[in-house]
């Protein structure tokens, strides 16, 4: 299977209408009995979430019949859909709203995003920001680049190596299994700073066009990290696993470290915990 230039832009107009269309309308006018708890109380689903994932479900499978579209939200209804994944000849990972808390939060800090997997191996992405209407878009091996709402566009490329002093980054370190999650914000003043914008979407977009030195998560679900693990890949970063080993989608384990090269991401990580 091909993923095409022209099929890459089909996607991102799919992912442009749906935050047009459903989530953009329902930004800062969400009643109280359309956002609900999943696991927790900073983990929300919203009524634009839901119907956003059904309209870019319904517009990839009118334009890619036979694809396996792996939703968010489908996904917490039926954890074996995720099974499709490793193995589907065209695979959709798609997070209608990254950054739902925010969304619900009235904050304009949040991204409409997909990625697209060919036998396991994630070929194109799309971080589309509603609030902006710009895309964030890569296709593997022809670089990263930011096509913003007038259709003009740039290329993106991650920040410069520096010393880990010098280094800002984002880290969802609450999301590790302890005793990771207490130790490893120790380790923070070691780096000039360390934030988070409760939007990976967002936070990758800003790694790969070289604002920030390095991120580090926890939960690798794939609708939030498959399509940004490319994007930064696409901008000319280094991506790993804590243990060394190359970021797959299908795979789930605990700890991703992104940084402009394989010498940052080495001294960035001799810097964690184990």
């Amino acid at each position: 299977m091909i993923f095409t230039r022209q099929d890459h832009e089909r996607l991102d107009a799919i992912l442009r209408e749906a935050a047009r269309r459903e989530v953009m309308p329902r930004f800062r006018r969400l009643a109280a009995g359309d956002i609900r708890a999943k696991q927790n109380p900073v983990d929300v689903v919203t009524e634009a979430d839901e119907a956003a994932e059904r309209f870019i479900c319904a517009a990839l499978a009118k334009a890619f019949p036979g694809a396996a579209l792996i939703g968010e939200e489908a996904v917490t209804r039926d954890p074996s859909r995720l099974g499709a994944l490793a193995q589907a000849d065209l695979a959709f990972v798609i997070d209608p709203i990254d950054g739902t808390l925010n969304y619900a939060s009235d904050l304009p800090l949040f991204a409409v995003m997909a990625a697209v997997i060919v036998r396991g191996e994630t070929v194109a992405a799309v971080i589309h920001d509603p609030v902006a209407a710009d895309s964030a878009m890569a296709l593997r091996g022809e670089g990263a680049g930011l096509r913003q709402a007038d259709g003009s566009e740039r290329d993106l490329r991650v920040a410069p190596a520096v010393a880990p002093h010098l280094m800002n980054g984002m880290a969802g370190w609450q999301y590790f299994p302890e005793p990771l999650r207490s130790s490893i914000p120790g380790r923070f003043p070691a780096f000039l700073e360390v934030g988070s914008l409760r939007c990976c979407g967002q936070e990758y977009r800003l790694a790969a066009a070289g604002r920030l030195q390095f991120l580090l998560y926890g939960v690798l679900n794939p609708w939030d990290h498959a399509p940004g693990v490319l994007l930064h890949r696409e901008a000319g970063g280094h991506a790993r696993l804590l243990d060394g080993r190359p970021y797959t989608p299908a795979e789930r384990p605990a700890g991703l470290l992104c940084a402009p090269d394989a010498e940052s991401w080495r001294e960035i990580r001799a810097l964690l915990p184990d």
